[in-house]
Protein backbone atom coordinates (compact mmCIF):
# COMPACT_ATOMS: atom_id res chain seq x y z
CA UNK A 1 0.00 0.00 0.00
CA UNK A 2 3.09 2.37 0.66
CA UNK A 3 4.91 1.60 -2.41
CA UNK A 4 1.04 2.43 -4.74
CA UNK A 5 1.39 5.62 -2.52
CA UNK A 6 5.19 6.26 -2.75
CA UNK A 7 4.34 5.15 -6.89
CA UNK A 8 1.29 7.49 -7.34
CA UNK A 9 3.12 10.89 -5.44
CA UNK A 10 6.09 10.00 -7.84
CA UNK A 11 3.89 9.80 -10.92
CA UNK A 12 2.43 13.52 -9.44
CA UNK A 13 5.86 14.90 -8.77
CA UNK A 14 7.15 14.16 -12.69
CA UNK A 15 4.06 15.19 -14.03
CA UNK A 16 4.33 18.49 -12.33
CA UNK A 17 8.51 18.68 -13.11
CA UNK A 18 7.32 18.31 -16.47
CA UNK A 19 4.43 20.93 -16.38
CA UNK A 20 7.35 23.44 -14.63
CA UNK A 21 9.90 22.34 -17.42
CA UNK A 22 7.22 23.56 -20.28
CA UNK A 23 6.54 26.51 -18.56
CA UNK A 24 10.11 27.75 -18.49
CA UNK A 25 10.59 26.84 -21.75
CA UNK A 26 10.67 29.47 -25.14
CA UNK A 27 7.90 29.29 -27.60
CA UNK A 28 8.00 26.68 -30.48
CA UNK A 29 7.58 28.05 -34.25
CA UNK A 30 5.35 25.28 -34.55
CA UNK A 31 1.89 25.95 -34.30
CA UNK A 32 0.42 22.52 -33.30
CA UNK A 33 3.34 21.99 -30.81
CA UNK A 34 2.41 25.31 -28.94
CA UNK A 35 -1.08 24.40 -28.67
CA UNK A 36 -0.09 20.74 -27.68
CA UNK A 37 1.90 22.16 -24.79
CA UNK A 38 -0.40 24.60 -23.99
CA UNK A 39 -2.97 22.41 -23.59
CA UNK A 40 -0.99 20.41 -20.82
CA UNK A 41 -0.87 23.87 -19.07
CA UNK A 42 -4.34 24.92 -18.88
CA UNK A 43 -5.34 21.05 -18.28
CA UNK A 44 -9.00 20.83 -17.10
CA UNK A 45 -9.91 24.42 -17.81
CA UNK A 46 -13.29 24.17 -20.04
CA UNK A 47 -13.30 28.02 -20.29
CA UNK A 48 -10.30 28.50 -22.19
CA UNK A 49 -11.16 29.46 -25.93
CA UNK A 50 -8.80 28.70 -28.79
CA UNK A 51 -10.10 30.47 -31.98
CA UNK A 52 -8.42 29.21 -35.28
CA UNK A 53 -7.46 31.10 -38.03
CA UNK A 54 -6.04 32.35 -41.31
CA UNK A 55 -4.28 35.96 -40.95
CA UNK A 56 -5.76 38.08 -43.93
CA UNK A 57 -2.70 40.22 -44.59
CA UNK A 58 -0.36 37.59 -44.71
CA UNK A 59 -1.76 33.78 -45.21
CA UNK A 60 -0.27 32.55 -42.21
CA UNK A 61 -2.39 30.12 -40.20
CA UNK A 62 -3.09 31.46 -36.60
CA UNK A 63 -4.89 30.47 -33.61
CA UNK A 64 -6.00 32.95 -30.81
CA UNK A 65 -6.32 32.24 -26.92
CA UNK A 66 -8.55 33.54 -24.05
CA UNK A 67 -10.74 33.02 -20.86
CA UNK A 68 -14.45 33.18 -21.45
CA UNK A 69 -15.62 35.83 -19.00
CA UNK A 70 -12.14 37.23 -18.19
CA UNK A 71 -11.48 38.90 -21.90
CA UNK A 72 -14.06 41.12 -23.57
CA UNK A 73 -15.84 39.59 -26.17
CA UNK A 74 -16.56 43.05 -28.01
CA UNK A 75 -12.99 43.49 -28.25
CA UNK A 76 -11.72 40.67 -29.43
CA UNK A 77 -14.10 40.16 -32.37
CA UNK A 78 -13.92 44.03 -32.76
CA UNK A 79 -10.51 45.08 -32.64
CA UNK A 80 -8.65 41.91 -32.88
CA UNK A 81 -10.27 39.38 -35.37
CA UNK A 82 -12.32 41.67 -37.58
CA UNK A 83 -8.92 43.61 -38.07
CA UNK A 84 -7.02 39.96 -38.39
CA UNK A 85 -9.32 38.19 -40.30
CA UNK A 86 -10.95 41.13 -43.30
CA UNK A 87 -7.81 42.93 -42.63
CA UNK A 88 -10.12 46.18 -42.21
CA UNK A 89 -9.20 49.47 -40.15
CA UNK A 90 -6.26 49.96 -38.16
CA UNK A 91 -2.93 50.63 -38.92
CA UNK A 92 -0.44 48.34 -40.85
CA UNK A 93 1.83 46.71 -39.11
CA UNK A 94 5.74 45.66 -39.29
CA UNK A 95 4.69 42.19 -37.90
CA UNK A 96 2.65 41.37 -40.35
CA UNK A 97 -0.77 41.66 -39.50
CA UNK A 98 -3.41 44.49 -38.55
CA UNK A 99 -5.13 44.85 -35.02
CA UNK A 100 -6.89 48.09 -33.73
CA UNK A 101 -6.57 46.87 -30.05
CA UNK A 102 -5.03 49.75 -27.74
CA UNK A 103 -1.52 48.05 -27.38
CA UNK A 104 -0.30 44.75 -26.79
CA UNK A 105 3.27 42.71 -26.21
CA UNK A 106 5.38 40.30 -27.37
CA UNK A 107 5.81 37.35 -25.56
CA UNK A 108 8.92 34.57 -25.87
CA UNK A 109 7.91 32.19 -22.83
CA UNK A 110 5.70 30.05 -21.77
CA UNK A 111 5.53 31.80 -18.14
CA UNK A 112 4.46 35.02 -19.75
CA UNK A 113 1.59 33.08 -22.36
CA UNK A 114 0.52 31.88 -19.15
CA UNK A 115 0.75 34.90 -17.05
CA UNK A 116 -0.90 36.89 -19.72
CA UNK A 117 -3.94 34.56 -20.27
CA UNK A 118 -4.55 34.82 -16.42
CA UNK A 119 -5.13 38.04 -16.59
CA UNK A 120 -7.44 38.88 -18.82
CA UNK A 121 -5.07 39.25 -22.10
CA UNK A 122 -5.85 37.28 -25.17
CA UNK A 123 -2.53 35.58 -27.04
CA UNK A 124 -2.38 35.24 -30.82
CA UNK A 125 -0.19 32.39 -31.69
CA UNK A 126 1.09 32.12 -35.31
CA UNK A 127 2.41 29.43 -37.23
CA UNK A 128 6.44 29.93 -38.20
CA UNK A 129 7.20 32.20 -35.41
CA UNK A 130 9.26 31.64 -31.63
CA UNK A 131 6.78 34.57 -30.42
CA UNK A 132 3.26 34.95 -29.22
CA UNK A 133 1.32 37.99 -29.05
CA UNK A 134 -0.99 39.69 -26.07
CA UNK A 135 -3.61 41.89 -26.47
CA UNK A 136 -5.10 43.84 -23.61
CA UNK A 137 -8.40 42.68 -23.50
CA UNK A 138 -9.91 42.29 -20.04
CA UNK A 139 -13.30 42.66 -19.66
CA UNK A 140 -14.44 40.63 -16.36
CA UNK A 141 -17.23 41.67 -14.74
CA UNK A 142 -17.78 44.88 -13.17
CA UNK A 143 -19.18 46.78 -10.72
CA UNK A 144 -20.99 50.27 -11.09
CA UNK A 145 -19.48 53.01 -8.95
CA UNK A 146 -21.84 53.34 -6.02
CA UNK A 147 -22.33 55.57 -2.32
CA UNK A 148 -19.68 54.08 -0.02
CA UNK A 149 -21.83 51.85 2.55
CA UNK A 150 -19.52 52.04 5.46
CA UNK A 151 -18.06 55.61 5.12
CA UNK A 152 -21.49 57.92 4.33
CA UNK A 153 -20.75 61.12 4.06
CA UNK A 154 -23.45 64.18 4.43
CA UNK A 155 -21.92 66.70 1.92
CA UNK A 156 -19.00 64.77 0.34
CA UNK A 157 -18.89 63.16 -2.90
CA UNK A 158 -20.79 60.11 -3.46
CA UNK A 159 -18.53 57.77 -5.41
CA UNK A 160 -16.97 54.76 -3.84
CA UNK A 161 -14.13 52.70 -4.80
CA UNK A 162 -14.51 49.33 -6.32
CA UNK A 163 -12.95 45.95 -6.89
CA UNK A 164 -11.16 47.04 -9.79
CA UNK A 165 -7.18 48.67 -9.21
CA UNK A 166 -7.00 50.76 -12.41
CA UNK A 167 -10.41 52.53 -11.85
CA UNK A 168 -9.49 53.29 -7.85
CA UNK A 169 -6.54 54.69 -9.26
CA UNK A 170 -8.34 56.87 -11.88
CA UNK A 171 -10.60 58.20 -8.98
CA UNK A 172 -8.00 59.32 -7.16
CA UNK A 173 -6.32 61.08 -10.28
CA UNK A 174 -9.37 62.80 -10.62
CA UNK A 175 -8.84 64.94 -7.30
CA UNK A 176 -5.17 65.25 -8.08
CA UNK A 177 -4.30 66.02 -11.57
CA UNK A 178 -0.44 67.11 -10.70
CA UNK A 179 2.60 65.14 -12.52
CA UNK A 180 4.30 64.66 -9.05
CA UNK A 181 1.24 61.98 -8.32
CA UNK A 182 3.24 59.16 -9.10
CA UNK A 183 2.18 55.46 -8.59
CA UNK A 184 4.73 52.56 -7.33
CA UNK A 185 3.51 49.10 -9.05
CA UNK A 186 4.34 45.57 -6.99
CA UNK A 187 3.23 42.35 -7.52
CA UNK A 188 2.69 39.71 -4.56
CA UNK A 189 1.21 36.64 -4.28
CA UNK A 190 2.57 32.34 -6.02
CA UNK A 191 -0.67 31.32 -6.92
CA UNK A 192 -2.49 34.42 -7.48
CA UNK A 193 -0.81 37.65 -8.38
CA UNK A 194 -1.93 40.50 -6.80
CA UNK A 195 -0.75 43.72 -8.02
CA UNK A 196 -0.52 46.51 -5.63
CA UNK A 197 -0.07 50.30 -6.32
CA UNK A 198 1.26 52.50 -3.81
CA UNK A 199 0.16 55.96 -4.65
CA UNK A 200 2.19 59.52 -3.34
CA UNK A 201 3.04 63.00 -4.24
CA UNK A 202 6.97 62.32 -4.59
CA UNK A 203 7.70 65.79 -4.05
CA UNK A 204 5.90 65.72 -1.00
CA UNK A 205 6.01 61.83 0.56
CA UNK A 206 9.32 60.93 2.50
CA UNK A 207 11.62 58.46 0.06
CA UNK A 208 12.51 56.58 3.78
CA UNK A 209 9.06 56.01 4.76
CA UNK A 210 8.07 54.77 1.09
CA UNK A 211 10.99 52.55 0.73
CA UNK A 212 9.91 51.11 4.03
CA UNK A 213 6.13 50.25 2.98
CA UNK A 214 7.85 49.01 -0.21
CA UNK A 215 10.47 46.52 1.33
CA UNK A 216 7.66 45.00 3.31
CA UNK A 217 5.33 44.60 0.77
CA UNK A 218 7.94 42.96 -1.57
CA UNK A 219 9.33 40.45 1.29
CA UNK A 220 5.64 39.12 1.24
CA UNK A 221 5.58 35.51 0.78
CA UNK A 222 1.85 34.13 0.25
CA UNK A 223 -0.14 32.77 -1.80
CA UNK A 224 -2.73 35.47 -2.50
CA UNK A 225 -3.64 38.63 -1.35
CA UNK A 226 -7.72 38.80 -1.15
CA UNK A 227 -8.60 42.19 0.08
CA UNK A 228 -6.64 45.34 2.19
CA UNK A 229 -7.18 44.24 5.77
CA UNK A 230 -4.99 41.09 4.73
CA UNK A 231 -2.13 43.29 3.40
CA UNK A 232 -2.24 45.38 6.52
CA UNK A 233 -2.15 42.89 9.07
CA UNK A 234 0.57 41.38 7.27
CA UNK A 235 2.91 44.59 7.17
CA UNK A 236 1.69 46.31 9.95
CA UNK A 237 4.45 47.20 13.15
CA UNK A 238 2.21 45.58 15.56
CA UNK A 239 -0.14 43.17 14.54
CA UNK A 240 -0.57 42.06 17.88
CA UNK A 241 -1.99 45.70 19.15
CA UNK A 242 -5.56 45.69 19.38
CA UNK A 243 -5.46 49.18 17.75
CA UNK A 244 -5.57 49.72 13.75
CA UNK A 245 -2.31 50.93 12.05
CA UNK A 246 -3.92 51.58 9.30
CA UNK A 247 -6.59 53.70 8.03
CA UNK A 248 -8.84 51.48 5.09
CA UNK A 249 -11.17 54.21 3.62
CA UNK A 250 -13.22 53.18 0.61
CA UNK A 251 -13.68 56.91 -0.46
CA UNK A 252 -11.61 58.53 -3.15
CA UNK A 253 -12.05 61.88 -1.62
CA UNK A 254 -10.80 60.26 1.61
CA UNK A 255 -8.13 59.02 -0.16
CA UNK A 256 -6.71 62.25 -1.96
CA UNK A 257 -6.77 64.18 0.60
CA UNK A 258 -4.38 61.66 2.70
CA UNK A 259 -1.83 62.13 0.00
CA UNK A 260 -2.16 66.07 -0.27
CA UNK A 261 -0.92 65.37 3.48
CA UNK A 262 1.89 63.62 2.15
CA UNK A 263 1.00 60.07 3.05
CA UNK A 264 0.97 56.90 1.12
CA UNK A 265 -2.16 54.91 -0.59
CA UNK A 266 -1.79 51.39 -1.12
CA UNK A 267 -4.24 50.39 -3.63
CA UNK A 268 -4.62 46.39 -3.88
CA UNK A 269 -6.24 45.32 -7.24
CA UNK A 270 -9.81 43.49 -6.29
CA UNK A 271 -10.30 44.99 -3.25
CA UNK A 272 -12.90 48.25 -2.71
CA UNK A 273 -10.59 49.81 -0.76
CA UNK A 274 -7.50 51.46 0.11
CA UNK A 275 -4.63 51.52 2.88
CA UNK A 276 -3.81 55.09 4.46
CA UNK A 277 -0.01 55.56 6.12
CA UNK A 278 1.88 56.30 7.74
CA UNK A 279 -0.99 57.59 10.37
CA UNK A 280 -1.59 58.54 13.81
CA UNK A 281 -4.62 58.07 16.66
CA UNK A 282 -6.22 61.48 16.09
CA UNK A 283 -6.33 60.23 12.50
CA UNK A 284 -9.04 57.59 13.11
CA UNK A 285 -11.56 60.61 14.50
CA UNK A 286 -11.41 62.33 11.36
CA UNK A 287 -13.87 62.55 8.80
CA UNK A 288 -14.54 63.89 5.47
CA UNK A 289 -17.45 66.27 6.53
CA UNK A 290 -15.25 68.00 9.39
CA UNK A 291 -13.66 69.85 6.22
CA UNK A 292 -17.33 70.57 4.77
CA UNK A 293 -18.78 72.30 8.02
CA UNK A 294 -17.94 74.92 9.91
CA UNK A 295 -14.95 74.81 12.05
CA UNK A 296 -16.63 75.40 15.46
CA UNK A 297 -18.97 72.69 14.66
CA UNK A 298 -16.07 70.22 13.11
CA UNK A 299 -14.29 70.61 16.49
CA UNK A 300 -17.25 69.88 18.66
CA UNK A 301 -18.00 66.53 16.52
CA UNK A 302 -13.99 65.61 16.90
CA UNK A 303 -14.57 66.15 20.87
CA UNK A 304 -17.87 64.35 21.02
CA UNK A 305 -16.39 61.38 19.20
CA UNK A 306 -12.93 61.91 21.81
CA UNK A 307 -15.52 61.70 24.55
CA UNK A 308 -17.58 58.71 23.12
CA UNK A 309 -14.49 56.85 23.14
CA UNK A 310 -13.71 56.74 26.49
CA UNK A 311 -17.09 56.60 27.40
CA UNK A 312 -17.81 52.98 25.11
CA UNK A 313 -14.31 51.36 26.46
CA UNK A 314 -14.93 52.40 30.19
CA UNK A 315 -18.64 53.50 31.06
CA UNK A 316 -19.69 49.13 31.88
CA UNK A 317 -16.31 49.26 33.83
CA UNK A 318 -17.19 52.09 35.72
CA UNK A 319 -20.87 50.59 36.85
CA UNK A 320 -19.30 47.47 38.09
CA UNK A 321 -16.81 49.29 39.86
CA UNK A 322 -18.87 52.00 41.71
CA UNK A 323 -21.38 49.05 42.49
CA UNK A 324 -19.02 46.42 43.47
CA UNK A 325 -16.48 48.76 45.46
CA UNK A 326 -16.82 52.27 45.17
CA UNK A 327 -20.48 52.81 45.96
CA UNK A 328 -19.39 55.52 48.56
CA UNK A 329 -19.04 57.97 45.64
CA UNK A 330 -22.95 57.83 44.63
CA UNK A 331 -24.80 60.08 45.85
CA UNK A 332 -27.00 58.61 48.43
CA UNK A 333 -30.52 59.06 46.29
CA UNK A 334 -29.27 57.74 43.36
CA UNK A 335 -28.04 54.96 45.64
CA UNK A 336 -31.05 54.13 46.50
CA UNK A 337 -32.87 54.17 43.19
CA UNK A 338 -30.06 51.73 42.33
CA UNK A 339 -30.35 49.52 45.06
CA UNK A 340 -34.05 49.03 44.72
CA UNK A 341 -34.17 47.86 41.09
CA UNK A 342 -30.66 45.83 41.71
CA UNK A 343 -33.01 43.79 44.86
CA UNK A 344 -34.06 41.03 42.43
CA UNK A 345 -30.96 40.82 40.38
CA UNK A 346 -28.97 37.23 41.97
CA UNK A 347 -25.98 37.97 39.14
CA UNK A 348 -23.13 40.21 40.92
CA UNK A 349 -22.15 43.81 38.28
CA UNK A 350 -19.97 41.80 36.42
CA UNK A 351 -21.76 39.14 35.83
CA UNK A 352 -24.79 40.91 34.97
CA UNK A 353 -22.39 43.77 32.21
CA UNK A 354 -20.83 40.83 30.73
CA UNK A 355 -24.17 39.10 29.92
CA UNK A 356 -25.81 42.52 28.46
CA UNK A 357 -22.65 43.15 26.55
CA UNK A 358 -22.54 39.74 24.80
CA UNK A 359 -26.26 40.25 23.68
CA UNK A 360 -25.74 43.46 22.27
CA UNK A 361 -22.78 42.16 20.34
CA UNK A 362 -24.76 39.26 18.99
CA UNK A 363 -27.38 41.46 17.73
CA UNK A 364 -25.00 44.23 16.36
CA UNK A 365 -23.28 41.19 14.41
CA UNK A 366 -27.06 39.66 13.59
CA UNK A 367 -28.11 43.27 12.33
CA UNK A 368 -24.39 43.25 10.02
CA UNK A 369 -24.94 39.64 8.65
CA UNK A 370 -28.63 39.80 7.73
CA UNK A 371 -30.10 41.83 5.05
CA UNK A 372 -30.62 45.46 5.84
CA UNK A 373 -34.69 45.40 6.38
CA UNK A 374 -34.29 42.23 8.33
CA UNK A 375 -31.49 43.47 10.10
CA UNK A 376 -33.27 46.58 10.99
CA UNK A 377 -35.92 44.60 12.25
CA UNK A 378 -33.54 42.51 14.20
CA UNK A 379 -32.03 45.31 15.70
CA UNK A 380 -34.81 47.24 16.99
CA UNK A 381 -37.36 44.72 17.79
CA UNK A 382 -34.33 42.27 19.41
CA UNK A 383 -33.57 45.25 21.30
CA UNK A 384 -37.18 46.05 22.95
CA UNK A 385 -38.37 43.04 23.32
CA UNK A 386 -35.38 41.74 24.95
CA UNK A 387 -34.59 44.57 27.42
CA UNK A 388 -37.91 44.82 28.27
CA UNK A 389 -38.47 40.79 28.97
CA UNK A 390 -34.73 40.43 30.57
CA UNK A 391 -35.79 43.27 33.12
CA UNK A 392 -39.10 42.10 34.04
CA UNK A 393 -37.87 38.69 34.39
CA UNK A 394 -35.04 40.36 36.89
CA UNK A 395 -31.88 39.13 35.67
CA UNK A 396 -30.52 42.63 34.73
CA UNK A 397 -31.49 46.22 36.43
CA UNK A 398 -32.70 49.17 34.45
CA UNK A 399 -29.16 50.46 35.32
CA UNK A 400 -27.12 48.16 33.67
CA UNK A 401 -29.38 48.57 29.81
CA UNK A 402 -29.11 52.21 30.46
CA UNK A 403 -25.63 51.78 30.89
CA UNK A 404 -25.23 49.75 27.85
CA UNK A 405 -27.40 51.66 25.54
CA UNK A 406 -25.29 54.95 25.88
CA UNK A 407 -22.46 52.51 25.51
CA UNK A 408 -23.49 51.07 22.42
CA UNK A 409 -24.60 54.98 21.15
CA UNK A 410 -21.13 56.17 22.07
CA UNK A 411 -19.45 53.36 19.86
CA UNK A 412 -21.66 54.37 16.89
CA UNK A 413 -20.52 57.68 16.62
CA UNK A 414 -16.83 56.80 15.53
CA UNK A 415 -16.00 57.24 12.16
CA UNK A 416 -13.96 54.15 11.82
CA UNK A 417 -15.03 50.48 11.83
CA UNK A 418 -11.65 49.24 12.54
CA UNK A 419 -11.42 51.71 15.75
CA UNK A 420 -15.33 50.58 17.28
CA UNK A 421 -13.78 46.86 16.56
CA UNK A 422 -10.82 47.84 19.01
CA UNK A 423 -13.32 49.54 21.53
CA UNK A 424 -15.53 46.61 21.16
CA UNK A 425 -12.63 44.20 22.79
CA UNK A 426 -10.76 46.62 25.09
CA UNK A 427 -14.41 47.10 26.52
CA UNK A 428 -14.48 43.66 27.78
CA UNK A 429 -10.19 44.10 29.15
CA UNK A 430 -11.74 46.87 31.33
CA UNK A 431 -14.31 45.35 32.97
CA UNK A 432 -12.55 42.16 33.65
CA UNK A 433 -9.94 45.13 35.13
CA UNK A 434 -12.66 46.64 36.80
CA UNK A 435 -14.17 43.47 38.96
CA UNK A 436 -10.92 42.68 40.22
CA UNK A 437 -9.47 46.13 41.46
CA UNK A 438 -12.44 48.72 41.27
CA UNK A 439 -11.96 52.11 40.14
CA UNK A 440 -8.13 51.26 40.89
CA UNK A 441 -8.25 48.77 37.95
CA UNK A 442 -9.95 51.46 35.73
CA UNK A 443 -6.74 53.76 36.60
CA UNK A 444 -4.63 50.82 36.13
CA UNK A 445 -6.15 49.98 32.47
CA UNK A 446 -5.99 53.27 31.19
CA UNK A 447 -2.57 53.84 31.95
CA UNK A 448 -1.57 50.73 30.45
CA UNK A 449 -3.71 52.17 27.30
CA UNK A 450 -2.18 55.11 27.10
CA UNK A 451 1.63 53.44 27.65
CA UNK A 452 0.57 51.18 24.36
CA UNK A 453 -0.80 54.08 22.25
CA UNK A 454 2.41 56.36 23.36
CA UNK A 455 4.87 52.96 22.47
CA UNK A 456 2.71 52.21 18.70
CA UNK A 457 4.07 53.02 15.68
CA UNK A 458 2.56 53.02 12.13
CA UNK A 459 5.60 52.66 9.26
CA UNK A 460 8.05 53.69 12.19
CA UNK A 461 6.16 56.64 13.40
CA UNK A 462 4.94 57.31 16.43
CA UNK A 463 1.24 56.85 16.51
CA UNK A 464 0.68 59.15 19.24
CA UNK A 465 1.94 61.93 17.33
CA UNK A 466 1.12 64.90 17.76
CA UNK A 467 0.76 64.45 21.40
CA UNK A 468 3.60 62.10 21.94
CA UNK A 469 6.44 63.50 21.05
CA UNK A 470 3.90 66.73 22.00
CA UNK A 471 3.79 69.06 18.47
CA UNK A 472 1.83 71.85 18.99
CA UNK A 473 2.06 72.84 15.02
CA UNK A 474 0.02 70.11 14.49
CA UNK A 475 -3.00 70.54 17.61
CA UNK A 476 -4.50 72.68 14.77
CA UNK A 477 -6.21 70.03 13.24
CA UNK A 478 -5.66 67.14 15.64
CA UNK A 479 -9.07 66.01 17.77
CA UNK A 480 -9.90 70.20 17.44
CA UNK A 481 -10.19 71.92 13.79
CA UNK A 482 -9.04 75.14 13.42
CA UNK A 483 -10.13 77.32 10.33
CA UNK A 484 -8.42 76.27 7.15
CA UNK A 485 -6.24 79.19 6.42
CA UNK A 486 -4.45 78.71 9.58
CA UNK A 487 -3.22 74.98 8.65
CA UNK A 488 -1.04 76.31 5.99
CA UNK A 489 1.63 73.79 6.35
CA UNK A 490 1.00 69.75 6.24
CA UNK A 491 1.11 67.67 9.48
CA UNK A 492 4.78 66.76 10.64
CA UNK A 493 3.47 63.68 11.95
CA UNK A 494 3.75 62.77 7.81
CA UNK A 495 7.83 63.12 8.24
CA UNK A 496 6.81 65.02 4.77
CA UNK A 497 9.47 66.64 3.23
CA UNK A 498 7.39 69.69 1.61
CA UNK A 499 5.62 71.16 4.47
CA UNK A 500 3.89 74.00 2.97
CA UNK A 501 0.67 73.33 1.60
CA UNK A 502 -0.86 76.45 1.44
CA UNK A 503 -0.58 80.21 1.52
CA UNK A 504 -2.45 82.95 3.55
CA UNK A 505 -6.00 82.37 2.54
CA UNK A 506 -7.56 84.87 5.93
CA UNK A 507 -10.58 86.35 4.00
CA UNK A 508 -9.62 90.23 5.22
CA UNK A 509 -13.13 92.06 3.87
CA UNK A 510 -13.36 94.90 1.14
CA UNK A 511 -11.64 93.07 -1.76
CA UNK A 512 -8.08 93.07 0.37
Amino acid sequence: MKFLRWLGRSKYQSAQRQSNQQQQSLLSADLAQNLSVLQNVFTKTPDLIVRHLIIKQSGDQAALVYLDGLADKNSINNNVLRPLQYNEGGKEESLGFTVTVGHFHTLHSWNQVEGAILHASSVLFIAGRMEAYAFDTAGWPQRAIEDPQLETSLKGAHQGFVETGSQNIALIRRYIPNRELKTLELTVGRRGETKISIMYLEDVAHPEVLKELEDRISLLDVDVIINTGELAELIEDNPYSPFPQFISTERPDAAASQIIQGRFVVVVDRSPSVLVAPVTFASFFQSVDDYSTRWSIATFIRLLRLFAFFVAIFLPAFYIAVISYNFEIIPIKLLLSIGEFRGRVPFPPFVEAVLMEMTLEMMREAGVRLPAPVGQTVGIVGGIVIGQAIVQAGLISNTMVIVVAFTAIASFILPNYDMVAAVRLLRFAMMVAASMFGIVGIVIGLMTLIGHLIALESLGTPFGNPFAPVRFADWKDAFVRLPLWFMTKRPLSTRAVQLKRQGSNHPKGDGK
